[in-house]
């Protein structure tokens, strides 16, 4: 995972500093992002408060924006137009980490059984690095935002990721794959995989669209607040995939939301 993030890392580095030479005449901002964050996937029972409570992480990232209403090498503005006055274009390198076991009325029974035992026993905890773009739109002009000390920015985003992810899958019974330490519903082959549980990892694209607001600390600095949801090409994240064939309730991929506070620098 070091070696994926150090290479992302230079990739988003390289990128920006090609944003700069390639788009002379707008200015730029870089940020730090970071907050709480809750998977929705197989572990545990679907729209169940303690699932949503309990498989929750936390996660980091880097941001970098084309401020496009303003020309930091005048200084001055740029010509007023609608997109200049109303649209960022944000690029992102994060980094997530979420625990995961199972939660809900199937694991609660006290009724003895070892399919309620090997649901109890099982864990799982992944790692996450998206990086790719997103376009921000703001209902009031950003010229007007950045001019006002103590003002808000409220927006609206969308965009795409390539997310690499890297799950861990286990239980405390014992090695999984035995019908004794294992789930049933994961034991039958899913898609590719020999079973419906895996540790191994992959690069999947990632649909992000999120709402926030700004709020204006000074003349060069924003605080953000963001509320993210992510929703991944695979069902793999979490490293469960139980048969969807054969079972039915497996019919969603897996997406988690995520709560962000950033600081925003605007380059001069």
């Amino acid at each position: 995972m070091i070696k994926h993030l150090s290479l992302t890392f230079f990739v988003l580095l390289g990128f920006s500093n090609n944003s700069i030479a390639q788009f002379d005449g707008y200015s730029h901002e870089i940020g730090l992002i970071s907050g709480p964050i809750a998977l929705q996937s197989d572990y545990g029972e679907r729209n169940d408060l303690k699932t949503n409570v309990g498989n929750t992480g936390f996660g980091i990232g880097i941001v970098h924006y084309l401020n496009f209403s303003y020309d930091a090498s005048c200084p001055c503005y740029t010509p007023d137009s609608y997109f200049n006055n109303h649209f960022k274009l944000r690029t992102e390198l994060s980094y997530n980490y979420i625990e995961l076991k199972h939660y809900g009325r199937w694991v609660d029974k006290d009724n003895g059984s070892l399919a309620v035992e090997q649901l109890r026993g099982m864990r799982g905890k992944t790692q996450i690095m998206n990086f790719g773009m997103q376009l921000e739109y703001f209902p009031n002009y950003t010229r007007d935002f950045t001019a006002t000390q103590g003002g808000f920015g409220p927006f609206i985003s969308l965009g795409a990721q390539v997310s690499y992810y890297d799950p861990k899958t286990y239980s405390l019974m014992g090695p999984l794959g035995t019908t004794e330490n294992t789930f049933p519903n994961y034991l039958a082959p899913s898609e590719g995989k020999p079973h419906g549980y895996t540790s191994d990892s992959g690069t999947v694209f990632s649909v992000v669209s999120s709402i926030g607001t700004r709020y204006n600390l000074s003349d060069v600095s924003d605080l953000m607040v963001n509320l993210r949801l992510q929703y991944f090409n695979s069902n793999w994240i979490d490293g469960l995939n139980p048969n969807p064939d054969l079972y039915k309730e497996n019919r969603a991929k897996d997406w988690l939301v995520w709560f962000n506070v950033g600081y925003i620098y605007y380059l001069q």
